[in-house]
């Protein structure tokens, strides 16, 4: 008698969390990026206004930060942090808040914030840090470079992020302790630009459980899923937001075959909910071509193209193809 549908998909969310399991032993003794030291950031008043004179201060502290990261990753014999954190101390770059311990915890401004009227902030998934931080950038760029004027993008990685060959990567947890980072930093933003400015976050992989997370507490408009795993919700209804919510996936994401699963174990949660382009999750479907997991914000693509226009206001373009 073949196995029921319920039982092969526990099974295939039992094997991937094993498997994910096994990989992640082996390796845990390598090391990891939050074993570089970093000096504690100075000591940051709340930004209570996006003028141009508070920024440019506040841009300036961190850049002093960063340097002081590079220069006692290069005494730790960290030649890959230091070389990392180089660019990022740029008068060109905007960063404004700045954290090299613990693997890192930056938000960096694309465009001038003092004069947008439309703001993404992107949530990155698992994998990115300090030592990885190009790629999220170059997104935050081509985003940037999409929306047009009177518009600034936010790269916000403000959390522990989880290896993508780990068992935190199947659980809720890491999302679940990120959450309230993300809620309070919102509420700042909010509270700094004003009620008229258009706050969008648009929330990649592992990042959407971060979301769905903190989705009841934050003050945007819009709330956007992409390259998804899951939220930690089975539904749109279960994220208790009233924003707009929509999801999109790449036809070449293999992150259409995780299973979509949540299991209450006494000692955790095991999977991350149902598949936000499904149907009845009920999100919002828009169009992400026929690219793969890291492609969404590539420059030309239908992907791009289209969370610029949520974040814009305008209704996305395209052929949607949904699961069931």
């Amino acid at each position: 008698m073949a196995p029921r549908p319920r039982t092969r998909r526990l099974s295939r969310t039992l094997l991937a969390a094993l498997v994910a399991a096994a990989v992640a032993v082996p390796v845990s003794g390598a090391a990891r990026p939050s074993a570089v030291p970093a000096p504690a950031p100075a000591p940051l008043a709340p930004l209570r206004a996006a003028t141009a004179g508070e920024l440019a201060g506040r841009y300036e502290v961190n850049r002093a930060g960063i340097r002081a990261a590079e220069r006692m990753a290069a005494r730790h014999g960290d030649l890959v942090r230091a070389a990392a954190l180089r660019p990022m101390a740029s008068p060109a770059r905007q960063f404004l808040t700045f954290d090299g311990r613990d693997g890192g915890r930056t938000v960096e401004a694309f465009g001038d914030l003092a004069r947008a009227r439309r703001i993404a902030v992107l949530v990155p998934g698992s994998d990115t840090g300090l030592d990885t931080y190009g790629r999220l950038r170059a997104g935050a760029v081509a985003l940037r470079r999409q929306l047009g004027d009177r518009a600034a993008v936010l790269a916000w990685l403000g959390y522990e992020t989880p290896g993508t060959v780990s068992a935190d990567v199947v659980s809720p947890a890491r999302a679940t302790a990120a959450a309230p980072q993300l809620r309070s930093f919102i509420g700042q933003l909010r509270s700094m630009v004003g009620v008229g400015v258009r706050i969008t976050v648009l929330c990649h992989s592992y990042g959407s459980v971060v979301c769905g997370r903190a989705a009841s507490g934050l003050a945007v408009g819009d709330i956007v899923l992409y390259g998804s795993p899951g939220t930690g919700a089975d539904s749109v209804a279960g994220l208790h937001t009233r924003a707009r919510v929509w999801a999109g996936r790449g036809g070449d994401d293999w992150v259409a075959e995780v299973p979509h699963m949540r299991w209450e174990l006494p000692f955790c949660t095991l999977g991350l909910g149902a598949d936000p382009v499904s149907r009845a999750f009920g999100a919002r479907p828009f169009a992400a071509g026929p690219g793969g997991h890291s492609d969404y914000l590539k420059p030309g693509s239908l992907s791009l193209a289209n969370l610029a226009r949520i974040v814009n206001g305008q209704h996305p373009v395209g052929e949607v193809r949904r699961a069931a």
